[in-house]
């Protein structure tokens, strides 16, 4: 089993090292290699998504992703900016299947902004399409208006899309994760305006026809955005667009108690796959050590279950962060008063312990 190790920029370096530790605290036969992505790769080479790095995650098993971004390179053009690595990758080795559970657990419900009864025992999953939408749609640019509002005013403009096949493997995904669950899914879109998400509509209605067995309701995006916060717990699976999945996947790590704990997975049709945390790089607290490592510990959980074909493995990581979180440690994003404080560091090194079956201590 071949793992891409790209840690990234910013606190992508701390929290990757943390979910190194805790697979090699597996004793599993792992090949893991090192290379350079985002702004990392761009001053070393120019490019965030050097060839090199392409070339190592296309062969590997499954990508462990860190973060990428700083304010510094703002200024850079945009194919140059670190952000650029991440849609690189997505793009090359054809993962459209985001997935991002937003589990709240027992030991964090005070740590969430919501009322304890309506959070206790959340567990939702938000699965997002990642190829098409208004993130990759042509035509995109800048010109001189010609009509509209302002003609011959300077305009931007970027194109929503979406094919019919692109719809329908993203609601095949979502249809057959929610087999495995409680059989309900939830379609996101804003079908009311757009024409884009008309047709994401008719066809998710139209494949919903060979899962009987699934419930199906559709919703708005603004009224999802509204439900979530309102009664998070009506939700189960969420298939949606690579716009609204972007945004209402990060408004639902809030319902958890901080973005630091919520994992993602984004799968191919061959089962490869890139895991990462859901947050970014927070080049404001990069190289203090008190980044929260469990987001990255989980996406390697993640990584085990469905690239590498190690449920067991991912279970003993998982039970061991719920271990962890039982004992009361915490860092500084998901601290409450009667917890006990602690750095990126020691919180791998509580989950190694956990994994190993030794004394946590904090």
């Amino acid at each position: 089993m071949k793992i891409a190790v790209l840690p990234g920029d910013g606190i992508g370096t701390e929290i990757v090292a943390e979910a190194v530790r805790v697979l090699d605290a597996l004793e599993l036969k792992f090949e893991m290699e090192t290379a350079l992505v985002g702004g990392a790769a761009y001053e070393a080479h120019g490019h965030p998504l050097p060839e090199s790095t392409l070339k190592l995650a296309k062969e590997a098993d499954a990508v462990l992703f860190g973060a990428v971004g700083d304010w510094k390179y703002d200024k850079l053009d945009r194919p140059l900016r670190p952000e650029q690595a991440i849609l690189g990758l997505r793009k090359n080795l054809g993962l459209f299947a985001n997935f991002r559970p937003a589990i709240c657990y027992e030991q964090l419900v005070g740590a969430s902004s919501l009322k304890p009864e309506l959070i206790a025992g959340l567990d939702i999953l938000i699965i997002r399409e990642l190829t098409g939408d208004i993130y990759f749609g042509q035509p995109r640019g800048k010109r001189v208006a010609t009509d509209g509002h302002f003609p011959g005013a300077e305009e931007a403009f970027d194109t929503m899309r979406y094919s019919r096949p692109e719809i329908e493997r993203i609601a095949r995904v979502a249809f057959e994760a929610a087999r495995k669950r409680s059989k309900r899914v939830t379609s996101v879109d804003k079908a009311n305006v757009l024409e884009t998400f008309q047709f994401w509509k008719d066809v998710v209605t139209e494949v919903h026809k060979d899962y009987p067995d699934v419930e199906l309701d559709h919703m708005y995006v603004d009224n999802a955005a509204m439900q979530l916060v309102k009664a998070p717990k009506k939700f189960d699976v969420v298939v949606t667009g690579n716009m609204f999945g972007d945004i209402l996947s990060d408004e639902a790590a809030m319902l958890t108690g901080s973005i630091g704990m919520l994992p993602s997975a984004s799968l191919n049709s061959n089962k490869q796959g890139l895991y990462e945390p859901s947050h970014g790089s927070a080049p404001d607290i990069a190289g203090q050590g008190v980044a929260n490592p469990l987001a990255t510990i989980l996406s390697a959980a993640m990584m085990l279950r469905f690239s590498l074909d190690q449920a067991e493995a991912a279970d003993r990581i998982e039970s061991a962060v719920k271990a962890v979180l039982a004992s009361g440690l915490r860092t500084a994003d998901i601290w409450s008063e009667g917890t006990t404080k602690v750095g990126t560091r020691e919180m791998g090194d509580a989950v190694v312990a956990a994994i190993t079956k030794k004394t946590i201590t904090g």
